[in-house]
C-alpha cells in the first residue's frame, strides 16, 4: 500500500511539474490526458472518496494508538510500527489528495489561459481588421476630399467664366443699344437730308421755271 502511494505521489508530482513548466509537447499531452480523465468524473470522485475514507480511518487508528499508549504510559513496539505505518499512509494520502486538488486547479487555470489566448488572438485579428478598415476609410476620405477640392476649383473657374461672359454680354448689350441709337440718329439725319434735298430740288425747279419765264 505504501509503495503504491509513493508511486501515486511521484506520478502526481511529475504531472504538476509538467503543468508548471512547459517542456516541448509534454504539457499538451498532460492536458489532453487530464481532459480524458475528467471525462470519467464519477470514477475520479469515487477514488478520491475512497482515499478520504481510508485517510480518515488511518487518523482514527493513529488517535486510538496514541490514546492506548497514553493510558498504558508507553507504546509497545507493535503499536509503534502500526502508528508509524498509519501516519506514513495518512501523510502520503493527504499529500496525494492535495496534489490532485492542485493539479485540478492548475488544469482549470491553464484551460482558461488557453481560451483567453485564443480569444485574444481572434480579438487581435478583429482589431487589425478594424484598423485596416479605418485606414481604408481614411484613404477614401482623403481621396474624396481631394476630389471635392478639384470640384470646388472647377466650380470656381466656371463661376468666373460665367461672370466674365455676363460682363461681356452686358458690354455687348450696351454696344448694341449704342449702335441702335446711332442708327436711329442716322435715320433721322437721313430723313432730314431727304427733306432738305426735296426742298432744294423744289427751289431749283422753281428757279428754272422763273428763268424760262424771263427768257421768253
Amino acid at each position: 500500500m505504501i509503495q503504491l502511494l509513493f508511486v501515486l505521489v511521484f506520478a502526481e508530482a511529475v504531472v504538476a511539474f509538467l503543468l508548471m513548466v512547459k517542456i516541448g509537447p509534454l504539457r499538451e499531452l498532460v492536458m489532453n490526458g487530464l481532459d480524458q480523465v475528467k471525462m470519467r468524473k464519477g470514477t475520479v470522485l469515487t477514488i478520491a472518496g475512497t482515499m478520504s475514507v481510508i485517510l480518515f480511518s488511518n487518523w482514527v487508528s493513529i488517535v486510538k494508538i496514541q490514546n492506548k499508549g497514553a493510558k498504558i504510559g508507553t507504546m509497545t513496539p507493535m503499536d509503534q510500527v502500526l502508528w508509524r505505518t498509519h501516519l506514513l499512509e495518512a501523510s502520503l494520502m493527504g499529500f496525494s489528495l492535495y496534489l490532485g486538488f492542485l493539479i485540478d486547479r492548475m488544469h482549470r487555470h491553464l484551460q482558461k489561459l488557453i481560451n483567453l489566448r485564443r480569444n485574444g488572438g481572434s480579438s487581435k485579428k478583429e482589431v487589425e481588421k478594424l484598423v485596416a478598415e479605418k485606414l481604408q476609410l481614411k484613404e477614401n476620405e482623403d481621396k474624396t476630399r481631394e476630389e471635392m477640392k478639384q470640384l470646388q476649383k472647377q466650380i470656381s473657374s466656371l463661376t468666373e467664366t460665367i461672370n466674365k461672359l455676363k460682363i461681356e454680354s452686358k458690354e455687348k448689350d450696351k454696344k448694341i443699344e449704342t449702335a441702335e441709337a446711332h442708327v436711329v440718329s442716322l435715320q433721322k439725319q437721313s430723313a432730314d437730308l431727304l427733306l432738305e434735298y426735296d426742298r432744294l430740288l423744289e427751289d431749283n425747279q422753281n428757279l428754272q421755271a422763273q428763268t424760262k419765264t424771263r427768257h421768253f
